[in-house]
C-alpha cells in the first residue's frame, strides 16, 4: 500500500465507505427493528459530520463510528420511528431501570412514576412536527450508553420542573414586590475574538449527554457532587473523577480550536483567561440536555 494512500482524506467526514456503514448496521442488528441500511447509513453520517472534523482521516472516521454502541443506536432511532418491536425491546430493557432511576431522584412513588410516565411521551413521540415523530431518541448518538443518556435526560427533566416552579414563584415575588423589568445593556467596551467563542461553543456542543448534565449540575445549578450523584444514580466519587476529566478535556478542545482557527498556542492561553459570564455563548442552552446531543 502507498503511502499516499494511507494518509488520504476523506472531503468530508460524513463520506462514510459503504462496507463501513453495511457492516455496522450488520452488527446493530437494525435489520430486525425494520431499520432500512440506507437510513442507518444517513444516521451515522449526520453523528459523523456533527463531531468530526471536515478534514479527518478515513481511518479516524472508521475509528469513531466502529467505537459508536450501534446495537443501542439502532434500537433508538428505531423508537424513534414508531417500530413497535424496537419500543417492546426498549420497555423490557429499560422500563424497571427508568423507573428505579425516577424514584431515586424523586424519593416518592407518585412523584417517581409522573417523571417516568413523562419521559416515555418525549421517548415515544407523541406528536409530530412536519410529518415526523418528534422524539428525544433521536438526539441519542451512540457515543454513550443509552442507560446513562436516559438517565442524564431524566435527571435533566426533574431539574427544568425545579427551575419552572421557581422561575414562577421569584416572578410572583418579584411583582408582587413592584420590581422594574429592564433588560441590561451590553458593555461595548468588552469585546472578544470571536474565535475563543466559536470553539468554546463547538467545544460544549461536542460533549456526551451524561457530561453536560454534570457541567451544568455544578458549575450552573451549584449542585453538590452529591446531589449530581444522586440524580445520576452513580456513586459521588464517580461524578468527581467525571468532572475533572471533563473540564480538562473541555480545555483542551477549546486550546485546539483556536490554534487551529489561527492563534499560536500562547495566543490561544491568553484568550482563555477570561470569565465565562463574558462570553455571548449561550452556556446554557449548550449545556441542555436532550435536544441534541
Amino acid at each position: 500500500m502507498s503511502r499516499s494512500h494511507e494518509t488520504a482524506t476523506c472531503p468530508t467526514p460524513a463520506a462514510i465507505p459503504e462496507s463501513v456503514s453495511a457492516g455496522l448496521y450488520r452488527r446493530a442488528g437494525a435489520e430486525r427493528f425494520g431499520l432500512a441500511q440506507g437510513d442507518f447509513a444517513g444516521i451515522l453520517q449526520e453523528i459523523a459530520a456533527k463531531y468530526l472534523p471536515r478534514d479527518a482521516r478515513r481511518a479516524e472516521v472508521v475509528e469513531f463510528l466502529t467505537n459508536l454502541r450501534v446495537e443501542e443506536l439502532a434500537l433508538a432511532h428505531s423508537c424513534a420511528r414508531g417500530n413497535e418491536a424496537a419500543w417492546e425491546v426498549f420497555l423490557n430493557r429499560y422500563r424497571e431501570k427508568l423507573y428505579n432511576a425516577a424514584y431515586s431522584i424523586a424519593a416518592e412513588d407518585s412523584a417517581a412514576r409522573d417523571l417516568a410516565d413523562s419521559l416515555y411521551a418525549d421517548l415515544y413521540g407523541t406528536r409530530t412536527a412536519d410529518g415526523r415523530r418528534v422524539s428525544k431518541l433521536n438526539s441519542f448518538t451512540g457515543r454513550g450508553s443509552l442507560e446513562g443518556w436516559l438517565r442524564a435526560v431524566l435527571a435533566q427533566e426533574y431539574v427544568n420542573r425545579y427551575r419552572r416552579q421557581q422561575r414562577l414563584v421569584s416572578l410572583e415575588e418579584r411583582t408582587e414586590a413592584g420590581v422594574q423589568f429592564q433588560a441590561e445593556e451590553p458593555d461595548p467596551a468588552q469585546v472578544l475574538d470571536s474565535r475563543l467563542e466559536e470553539a468554546t461553543d463547538q467545544a460544549l456542543a461536542s460533549l456526551a449527554a451524561e457530561d453536560k448534565f454534570i457541567l451544568a449540575g455544578y458549575y450552573l445549578d451549584g449542585r453538590t457532587l452529591a446531589e449530581i450523584a444522586r440524580l445520576l444514580g452513580v456513586h459521588e466519587s464517580t461524578v468527581s473523577r467525571k468532572l475533572e476529566k471533563i473540564t480538562a478535556s473541555i480545555r483542551k478542545a477549546i486550546l485546539a480550536g483556536l490554534v487551529k482557527r489561527g492563534m499560536s498556542s500562547k495566543e490561544a492561553a491568553q484568550a482563555m483567561d477570561v470569565e465565562v459570564s463574558e462570553l455571548s455563548v449561550d452556556v446554557a442552552r449548550r449545556l441542555e440536555v436532550g435536544s441534541r446531543e
